[in-house]
């Protein structure tokens, strides 16, 4: 039977909102006594947030637990907690081993040195030997894929280099238990297909415990044993991936298929783009039912805020388990000056059986690298009309009647 190398004890963390700390050292004594001599309250007052309170759950060894909720739900300062940057207001955490973490871009990198000396010194820091280092060395440097500037400061890396480089050193240190925040949303899709992979194999061969934070509900279905859904600091669920997963993208669509916005300042996006709106609709509802009989019309439209970038848009389906059931893409097209530009499409009646799904957009560049992505945007219910359900189609059929048009 596992041995559990993580146990989380009622584990609590409180932020002093507005507050750096307490005017004077006598503050500081009292509010210590305080909390030695009183169990504090988990009621927030004015000036308190807790960031979690009460997340009671244990790891196995060799286990890999992935962590979801929205943003703001606790994910990585419980990590935090576990990696020792913070300190828990209540509760405590019982593990033993070395842990290696990826909390963000650059956490445990200097940036004044090279990516081989960054190498040793998280090396150093987990406690390895310079000649341990030294035969795992190849292999490090050459799953991060970036060779030719191994010898660059590691400060003129992009975020995606930082990642490629702390992932392998990670991955390839003699640590017990790994810790990854959103590793798998920085890079290309070839480098997150070799992070899978090789957690997979720590996981199974090697017997590493991982836990990682991601918003990719299918890569975590499919590596994870168990999931950890937070909800505004609270454990909500803690089980199987397949039910926690389809639970938390019921209870936690995001509601932006309703909005439509008027100006780019005020819109979802980054520096590059702005959504106006997205949107699904049925061909025809009765009494506010939709089924799958309906024909579903996909509409986005969105501004870009960079001149001359080429983009692609790719619409993903997926079923409540976290199934991808469609990927199609629009054409790479140049978008020229500033402009307010519309993508849309068509899902054909009887496509889709009856059953709960939920769209991601993602629009890419010429390279196929992720520009800007919403996952679980818009999703959508449909109720069975017919006997017969239709059974799973090639992807070459799927492109073949499904078009989304880039204008």
């Amino acid at each position: 039977m596992a041995k559990p190398v993580i146990e989380f004890d009622q584990i609590s963390k409180s932020f002093e909102i507005g507050k750096l700390g307490s005017e004077t050292l006598r503050q500081d004594l009292i509010k210590y006594w305080k909390k030695l001599t009183q169990k504090a309250s988990l009621d927030s007052s004015n000036n308190t947030f807790w960031a979690l309170q009460d997340i009671s759950f244990s790891v196995n060894e060799g286990e890999v637990i992935g962590i979801i909720g929205r943003n703001g739900s606790g994910k990585s300062t419980l990590m935090k907690i576990l990696s020792r940057v913070l300190l828990p207001t209540q509760g405590h955490i019982r593990g033993r081993g070395k842990i290696s973490s990826i909390l963000e871009v650059g956490t445990g990198f200097h940036g004044e040195l090279t990516g081989l000396e960054n190498i040793y010194l998280n090396a150093q820091i987990l406690g390895m030997k310079k000649h341990e280092v030294n035969q795992k060395l190849d292999e490090i440097i050459s799953f991060s894929g970036i060779e030719d500037f191994i010898n660059t400061p590691v400060k003129r890396y992009s975020s995606g280099m930082y990642v490629r480089l702390a992932f392998s050193v990670a991955a390839h240190l003699d640590a017990d238990i790994l810790i990854l925040d959103e590793v798998l949303a920085v890079g290309d899709a070839d480098f997150q297909k070799k992070c899978l992979i090789k957690m997979r194999e720590l996981a199974s061969s090697q017997g590493k415990t991982t836990l990682i934070i991601s918003h990719d509900m299918q890569a975590l279905r499919q590596l994870c044993n168990q999931i950890v859904y937070l909800e505004n600091g609270k454990l909500k669920e803690f089980g199987a991936p397949t039910p926690t997963i389809a639970k938390y993208l019921y209870q936690e669509k995001i509601e932006f298929l309703d909005q439509d916005y008027a100006s780019p300042d005020t819109a979802p996006g980054n520096q590059y783009l702005r959504v106006k709106r997205v949107s699904i609709t049925p061909s025809e509802r009765v009494n506010q039912i939709i089924y799958r009989n309906s024909v579903l019309r996909f509409e986005l439209e969105y501004w870009n805020l960079v001149p001359e970038i080429p983009i692609m848009v790719r619409l993903f389906v997926f079923s409540f388990s976290g199934e991808c059931l469609i990927q199609i893409d629009t054409p790479l097209k140049n978008l020229g000056h500033l402009n307010l530009h519309k993508v849309s499409g068509e899902v054909p009646s009887n496509y889709l059986g009856a059953g709960s799904y939920y769209f991601s957009v993602y629009f890419l560049d010429a390279t196929e690298k992720k520009v800007l992505g919403f996952d679980t945007c818009l999703s959508i219910d449909l109720a069975s009309d017919l006997s017969n359900i239709l059974g799973d189609l090639p992807q070459a059929y799927v492109s073949s009647i499904l078009k989304l048009q880039h204008n």
